[in-house]
């Protein structure tokens, strides 16, 4: 997993080929008035999706882990709290593997919690489970996909 703020992404984009792509994409967007939607970058290894939901608290929110893409997300109306437990934890699966979604629920409890802001993001691994969009009232935020390869 990787916290940081968006003024530091150079130097994460060692980490991935699309990386770059990625963060430079976030780059040309007015993120303040960016519309919820969908973007395809690069065909199946990059997409974009702009969502706006409703919070939840810690105890609503449900650790999730994917195989084939790694998770750049950035919160961008507000602060958002994540739960976070290594995948070597993660023991109670909900359904088990959901390989159309990609996509795995667990029941167990995330051993830390961390919160970010707007001009933030956080990068999860298929090694991390996150319990995403704690927090209050509604946010907006950047979900990116990007392809393990």
């Amino acid at each position: 997993m990787v916290v940081d703020n968006l003024s530091n992404a150079t130097i994460y984009f060692s980490l991935h080929p699309l990386f770059k792509k990625a963060f430079d994409f976030i780059k040309t967007l007015d993120i303040e008035k960016i519309e919820p939607g969908s973007i395809q970058l690069e065909k199946d290894s990059l997409k974009v999706s702009v969502s706006e939901t409703k919070m939840k608290t810690k105890s609503e929110s449900t650790l999730e882990k994917h195989q084939k893409y790694i998770d750049i997300q950035i919160p961008i109306k507000q602060k958002e709290t994540f739960g976070w437990s290594s995948s070597t934890h993660l023991k109670n699966s909900v359904k088990g593997y959901d390989a159309i979604n990609d996509i795995e629920f667990f029941n167990d409890v995330p051993s830390t919690y961390f919160t970010i802001l707007p001009g933030e993001f956080a990068i999860f691994f298929p090694e991390d489970g996150h319990a995403p969009l704690i927090g209050e009232g509604e946010t907006k935020k950047i979900i990116i996909k990007v392809a393990v390869i």
